[in-house]
């Protein structure tokens, strides 16, 4: 969409910002003013702009709204949009800084066709009609003989319902080609929560100030829950109590009241040596109990088996901290008091991931946190978004062929790619279209990825704004439009806003959103449905269901005018029970799961690698090791901005003293991190920050970023987790030698 051609997408002048500003007065004085100080400055563009209202696209669950200064059809300037709630204002350095990723040096900005050897990066400029009618057909050709052995991969490069699965989708499902099972995030955490919830539903980010004890656990919000972290900080100002639960202590844990340093997945034991502290000390709510759960004389029996004498064994820390925690958390709940816990990502990849988030859902409903607004768990709010999936991506288009493919899980597409045709697999994989991802970087146990990316055989089409790891695999390389150039609409998983994204500018060089791209396709493949001609608006006008009560108010023109609106949804949602499981109750005990083949009661599982549940590997490989997201990247995004990978400097990992005096290593030791399935390369920074026996290497770096070019996915496994299908990328033991003098 050209800028200037939606009016409605535009600010006005006379913006009506500072008679708002008597909502804000409920927060300290600190917050409201910065809240002021950028409605002024974000508000009043000079004379010859435009501001044009649009949505942070990237894997967070901010979902910021932006505002996009425009002068000459050149976008200048990146802000956050000051008068929404939850945005404030305020954006984080990566998001700031995004004109510098359109406007970026190094944009594919054009078709191109490889011209060397898989994984050079070697290219030649083509033309659309060419890239278009190559792709064509080869996937013609691939589909006469069974359409399964095409695999779209894609994932979250931009959460948009539009740009992401809404076009693509209608292509694949009219082509027939396989699945594609998207869990390489969260759906270990979300399958576990909904046995228990029902529904992926939580407390609202609005509230949290309000807490008065707010428990961190598994992630670090500074660097990727911003907002989030400026309530809590808020609610530290009024008194509330933070307490970080993370194996590492992060930017975050640095800031919290106590930080409580347990092994890497562990994390389901520590929540039943919670639930085993409020039972024996009767911090509960037995009329929420009753009233609102099920199972709580099962829940009963099984965490008496977990005193935190016991807990305290599995996770590394000690006795105390077990009743401590315990008792914080129930005291401040007996009181009257909100008490939220946010239980973020890093928990969930191991191989317990699915029962560690179900046994911290179960923990404000024996309290009753869910009575307070700003009390209960946060995991994700993605439910609340009533989608509707069935217009976006019309399934129908495949189940009028009559035959269901196969599914490929994306967190195992090493294996994938090399398994040949058999009765229990079915086809080869002979094409792969990869779109919003980054596989070579990002899938794990990449020596397998990178193997299978450069069979000579397999035909591999990649949409993208620059030459990834993954694009240099490419046969065809498609240039993606940016989301200043495209037009999309957004559900968030941290907050309740519908997003609306409007073009800021045109699309630069030839580059076309990811929607047009597969429209082109449908085209040059005979694909004549009526969907395949909606526009980027239509699809946009569909996102929502208008019959859910969440979303009766969606209107796609009004939504695109103001830019953010609000779903109908309760302060506190589950203050009166209304879990959506089949009993409508927090079910302690879930016959879902029995059926599944599941506990169906809090459990712990204990990870495929650790020293005490594994015990012979751990004699070679004797250190875990996580690699949580760096401050300055989202995933594999940023990386290339280089003023960003200036910030973060390069790939190094942090050794506890005890650890790195034993190998010898030192700070800036160059070292060698390595299993069975690979290794790679390292500056050391010796630091208790990690505990004892845990390495930290801050990812995801672009391998071609890196001194050796691998990253820390060389030495990560494609096991998957105890639900939801979903990796392992914490659930792993190396061992670190020095290999070099410091720089």
């Amino acid at each position: 969409m050209q800028a200037g051609s939606c009016p409605g997408a535009f600010l006005s002048m006379q913006s009506e910002a500072w008679r708002t500003k008597s909502r804000f007065l409920r927060y300290s004085k600190p917050f409201l003013v910065s809240r002021l100080i950028a409605m002024s400055s974000t508000l009043s563009p000079s004379p010859g702009h435009t501001v044009v209202r649009a949505a942070c696209p990237h894997d967070c669950p901010d979902t910021c709204a932006l505002l996009v200064t425009v002068k000459d059809g050149v976008a200048t300037e990146v802000r956050g949009d000051p008068e929404h709630p939850t945005t404030a204002g305020v954006l984080c350095t990566k998001v700031s800084r995004y004109t510098d990723r359109t406007y970026h040096k190094d944009r594919v900005l054009y078709p191109m066709k490889r011209v060397g050897k898989k994984g050079e990066g070697k290219f030649e400029r083509i033309s659309w009609d060419e890239a278009l009618d190559t792709v064509a057909s080869r996937l013609q050709t691939i589909a006469a003989t069974d359409p399964q052995a095409i695999l779209p991969y894609s994932y979250a490069g931009t959460m948009g319902l539009v740009q992401g699965e809404s076009m693509s989708m209608r292509f694949f499902n009219r082509l027939g080609s396989s699945l594609l099972e998207r869990t390489i995030c969260a759906s270990a955490g979300a399958a576990g929560y909904k046995y228990t919830m029902g529904t992926r539903l939580g407390t609202d980010t609005e509230q949290v100030q309000d807490a008065k004890l707010i428990l961190i656990w598994g992630g670090n919000p500074i660097a990727s829950n911003l907002h989030f972290w400026m309530r809590v900080q808020e609610a530290k100002r009024r008194g509330a109590k933070l307490i970080a639960i993370d194996p590492y202590r992060s930017l975050t844990a640095e800031k919290c009241h106590q930080h409580i340093a347990l092994l890497p997945g562990t994390d389901a034991a520590l929540a039943l040596g919670i639930m085993h502290v409020l039972i024996a000390e009767d911090l509960l709510d037995t009329d929420y109990i009753e009233r609102h759960t099920l199972g709580f004389a099962q829940l009963k029996q099984r965490v008496a088996e977990w005193p935190p004498q016991r807990v305290a064994g599995v996770c590394g820390i000690s006795e105390e901290e077990v009743w401590q925690l315990g008792r914080d958390y129930g005291t401040t709940a007996k009181n009257g008091e909100a008490t939220m816990i946010r239980a973020n990502y890093g928990l969930q990849r191991i191989r317990g991931g699915g029962m560690a988030v179900r046994n911290i859902a179960c923990l404000p409903a024996l309290v009753g946190a869910w009575r307070h607004g700003a009390g209960g768990v946060q995991v994700s709010m993605s439910d609340a978004f009533p989608k509707n999936t069935a217009a976006l991506q019309r399934p129908d288009l495949l189940t009028r062929q009559g035959v269901r493919p196969r599914t490929i899980n994306m967190s195992t597409i090493g294996d994938e790619l090399s398994r040949p045709a058999a009765p229990d697999f079915g086809p080869r994989i002979d094409a792969l279209i990869v779109y919003n991802a980054n596989p070579v970087a990002v899938a794990p146990e990449s020596q397998k990825v990178v193997r299978g990316f450069a069979r000579e055989d397999l035909f591999t089409v990649v949409l993208e704004h620059f030459q990834t790891d993954t694009a240099d695999y490419a046969d065809i390389l498609l240039p993606a439009t940016t989301q200043l150039e495209h037009v999309d609409v957004h559900a968030t998983y941290g907050h309740v806003y519908m997003m609306a994204n409007n073009a800021a500018i045109k699309p630069l060089g030839e580059a076309k959103p990811n929607t047009e791209i597969f429209r082109l396709l449908a085209a040059r493949m005979g694909f004549d449905d009526g969907c395949f001609s909606d526009s980027d608006d239509q699809i946009a006008a569909q996102a929502f269901d208008r019959k859910h009560p969440r979303a009766a108010d969606f209107d796609w023109n009004i939504l695109k005018q103001k830019g953010w609106q609000r779903l109908n949804v309760a302060a506190a949602v589950f203050a009166d029970g209304g879990f959506t499981t089949p009993s409508g109750k927090c079910e302690f005990y879930s016959a879902s799961m029995l059926a599944d083949g599941l506990d169906p009661l809090p459990t712990y599982i204990a990870p495929y690698e650790s020293v005490a549940s594994n015990p012979l590997l751990a004699e070679k490989y004797p250190l875990a090791m996580i690699s949580p997201p760096a401050r300055n990247f989202l995933n594999s995004s940023f990386v290339n901005v280089q003023s960003l990978r200036d910030t973060e400097g390069e790939p190094h990992l942090d050794v506890h003293p005890d650890d790195a005096a034993a190998r010898g290593i030192v700070t800036g030791s160059m070292v060698r991190i390595f299993n069975d399935r690979g290794s790679m390369l390292a500056k050391a920074r010796v630091t208790p920050r990690a505990r004892p026996g845990l390495v930290v290497g801050l990812s995801i770096w672009w391998k071609k970023f890196a001194g050796d070019g691998k990253n820390a996915n060389e030495v990560t496994s494609q096991r998957l987790t105890d639900m939801g299908n979903a990796p392992t990328f914490y659930d792993v033991l190396v061992q670190v030698e020095a290999c070099g003098a410091p720089a």
